[in-house]
């Protein structure tokens, strides 16, 4: 699959990256947020989206879902 980055992860970045990295996809979301970077690294979610923690921890744990503040 592809190598896809997003900027912003916010209720349009997060879930997009999610559903990205779902498809099989590897996915880097970028914020300058350092503390929402830390919570979603800890596996926390800063937004309430049904369902997005499965997504996001599924993603997580296959290496295909990851976050940073460095574009």
């Amino acid at each position: 699959m592809k190598n896809i980055t997003v900027i912003g992860t916010g209720y349009v970045g997060l879930v997009s990256g999610a559903g990205l990295a779902d498809f099989g996809n590897r996915v880097i979301c970028s914020d300058i947020d350092e503390p929402k970077i830390k919570l979603l690294k800890a596996g926390e979610i800063p937004i309430f989206e049904p369902g997005l923690k499965e997504v996001v921890d599924r993603n997580i744990k296959s290496c295909r879902l990851s976050f940073t503040t460095d574009v």
